[in-house]
């Protein structure tokens, strides 16, 4: 996937419901300060924010948001590229989330400790863009 040429401020415009819309706006704020980047659309939903190559034992590669979110219906949904399990303790400290494999479900800002999402995306940031993040022995998607 990559950036698209689609507005982000339009985009989070769009957003219906207003705590999406606000944290939204929050995580732009927040996200920009952690990564030194500006927010670009990543297909019709992801805002994004710097992107890390990656390429598989197999030959497949491409790129990828280095940090991003989308303010999903159910609720935000932040994406940890290097996965969750990696901010065991800090999830623990952040408040009210849910988690997939490399997702991180926020339905309200204003119920977590932002100190600690800011952390985590820090973190999860800097370890993909590193430069050694994106070598992966397995292709998932053979």
């Amino acid at each position: 996937m990559e950036p698209t040429a689609a507005s982000v401020s339009d985009f989070i415009d769009g957003v219906t419901s207003p705590p999406r819309k606000r944290d939204a706006h929050t995580l732009v704020d927040l996200m920009s300060r952690i990564t030194g980047e500006q927010p670009a659309m990543w297909g019709p939903t992801i805002v994004g924010f710097g992107s890390y190559h990656y390429k598989y034992a197999s030959g497949r590669e491409g790129d990828a948001v280095a940090a991003g979110f989308s303010p999903r219906k159910a609720a935000t949904t932040v994406y940890l590229p290097d996965g969750v399990g990696a901010y065991t303790a800090q999830l623990a400290r952040l408040g009210a989330h849910t988690t997939g494999a490399g997702c991180l479900y926020l339905k309200d800002l204003s119920k977590i400790d932002l100190g600690v999402l800011e952390d985590i995306i820090t973190e999860s940031y800097q370890r993909v863009t590193a430069g050694t993040f994106g070598q992966r022995a397995a292709d998932p998607g053979s």
